[in-house]
């Protein structure tokens, strides 16, 4: 087995090239990190529909070459509940373009990237992690660094103690068309009694049909009939028709894991889990690459925070923590509320588990002023994790710190002692510096603000 030499800097591995390894790598570099970023092609070309959201999401990691790749919003039909929709629109991926383009990003912001399987890792006792890898030759070696992401999605080793939905599986048939034409990009979503079916087709005529189905009590019969399983399913869906309609499957079907889950350990003083590594939730949500991204955009701070300011380790992993589980469990609850429109099915065994989980909290709590409170919580700043005071607020329980550059629990604070709006415009207005001879603009928009929230009433008291 081989060394690679480093350099004497903090260097950090990132194990996986999708779209929270790159954010993440991209987000080191800038910071000045050497990073080193460990990935192997997934072994089949998935297509998958995303928001503008996400678009946005790539910009702000620095992903433009990844951006590109997206296809242009496209409609989408919707057939659910018994309800038929055409609101919606989403942007068609195709992982094979979008995955390449994300590792020349990464190397655009001067990430080392290395096509190779990392076998495992450990800490050494002076400190440093190993990292053992073979490269495409199937060459062995080890790299010593300071500190790993893991990136590797639903393929990273996870512990026992991990929170994990119901078992789902998606089963995706791809579909050429047999005669030529210029073909317009669109896709729909269906509902049936026993799953739901993503259909989607390229401007290139091709097809991407996918059924995502319980894994109990789907009955999927033996590898070899699954096609046809899938056929007899696409035969009986109304929106199925205008995919299947002038083309015929090709090439294997992919079966694919996508049990919502979240990871135990997400962070530790020596590694931290982004994207789905660290929590993958339910594909009806569409939210995946969103929350990848979301986990990998603040991931840079979190590390910064543990290597360079180790006396706030612990709020920087309370931090990473605190909000991934918030965002998994806020999706979980926004997909069970979706199932629960699905009332066709009422006794069906894939709509009645998927409507009760992951619990019966709701969604939106009710807000009252009395229900706002103030408190310290971890915070980003300035690119490290610190502590701050914050609101917090029913639908925020992590808190609220910042509104353009205002600190808002002091603001608040203040409004709450006094009785009257009056005072409490004065009392903004010297907090934000406004001057005593001109009308306080600032103070007044944010007095409104609050009272807009919900987070004060002063009533009749002027």
């Amino acid at each position: 087995m081989s060394t690679v030499k480093t350099s004497s800097s903090p260097s950090i591995a990132v194990l996986g090239g999708g779209p929270a390894g790159a954010a993440t790598a991209i987000g080191l570099a800038r910071m000045g990190y050497a990073v080193i970023l460990f990935n192997t092609p997934r072994r089949f070309a998935a297509v998958e529909g995303v928001s503008d959201r996400v678009a946005q999401g790539l910009q702000q990691a620095g992903l433009e070459q990844a951006l590109a790749t997206l296809a242009p919003p496209s409609p989408r039909r919707v057939m659910w509940g018994g309800k038929e929709s055409a609101v919606n629109t989403e942007r068609l991926i195709y992982r094979p373009d979008f995955d390449a383009a994300l590792l020349r990003d990464a190397a655009s912001h001067g990430v080392e990237w290395r096509d190779a399987w990392v076998d495992g890792w450990k800490v050494e006792d002076s400190g440093r992690i190993a990292i053992d890898f073979q490269t495409t030759d199937e060459a062995a070696a080890r790299l010593f660094v300071d500190f790993v992401v893991e990136a590797r999605g639903r393929a990273a080793p996870l512990s026992a103690n991990r929170v994990r939905g119901v078992e789902t599986v998606s089963l995706l048939q791809y579909w050429h068309p047999t005669t030529p034409g210029e073909e317009k990009a669109h896709s729909a979503v269906q509902s049936f009694a026993a799953g739901w079916a993503w259909l989607a087709m390229g401007t290139d005529g091709r097809r991407y049909l996918q059924l995502t189905l319980d894994v109990a009590t789907a009955n999927l019969p033996e590898k070899a009939r699954l096609g046809d399983f899938c056929r007899e399913h696409l035969a009986r869906l109304e929106l199925a028709h205008a995919f299947t309609a002038g083309a015929e499957p090709e090439g294997e079907l992919h079966a694919r894991a996508c049990t919502p889950i979240l990871a135990s350990g997400i962070t530790d003083q020596h590694c931290i889990r982004v994207g789905d590594a660290a929590a993958a939730g339910d594909p009806l949500s569409g939210n995946g690459i969103f929350l990848a991204l979301s986990s990998a955009l603040q991931a840079p701070a979190v590390i910064h925070t543990l290597l360079q300011h180790p006396e706030r380790g612990v709020l920087a992993r309370d931090f990473h923590f605190q909000r991934l589980t918030g965002l998994f469990y806020r999706f979980a609850r926004i997909g069970r509320d979706f199932y629960a429109k699905e009332d066709q099915w009422p006794n069906a065994p894939f709509w009645q588990t998927r409507r009760a989980w992951p619990d019966a909290e709701p969604l939106h709590r009710a807000l009252t002023p009395e229900s706002v409170h103030l408190a310290r919580r971890p915070v980003l700043s300035h690119g490290e994790i610190i502590e701050a005071e914050v609101v917090v607020t029913p639908d925020n329980p992590l808190g609220i710190w910042l509104l353009d550059g205002i600190e808002l629990a002091p603001a608040l604070a203040l409004v709450r002692a006094v009785k009257t709006a009056k005072a409490a415009r004065q009392a903004l207005a010297a907090y934000l510096g406004e001057p005593e001879n001109e009308v306080p603009r600032n103070a007044e928009r944010l007095l409104a603000w609050f009272e807009e929230q919900g987070w004060i009433d002063f009533g009749n008291a002027s």
